[in-house]
């Protein structure tokens, strides 16, 4: 399973989103000191229900906890976008 995969799948299954992106930007970091260990940089646009009535501080919080150790071992940086379907227009 892919990275990207694995970032995919924990997500889907802490929010159920209605609409979920999730891009390997890597490949315009190398490079990067954060790179060189092999981790990646990675953007999410995630709409989720789940993101009703929280700041947006709290609804990066969500999403870092959904993916656990990846945060430590698979991704260097994250890019979130996080919305409730009414904010997408959804």
């Amino acid at each position: 399973m892919t990275r990207v995969e694995r970032i995919r799948a924990a997500l889907e299954a802490a929010f159920a989103p209605s609409r979920l992106e999730v891009e390997d930007d890597s490949h315009r970091h190398a490079g990067h000191a954060g790179a060189r260990d092999g981790r990646g940089h990675f953007n999410v646009l995630i709409v989720s229900p789940a993101f009703a009535g929280k700041a947006p501080l709290a609804r990066h919080r969500a999403v870092y906890a959904a993916l656990g150790d990846m945060m430590q071992t698979d991704i260097h940086a994250l890019s979130i976008q996080a919305q409730t379907p009414a904010e997408a227009g959804a």
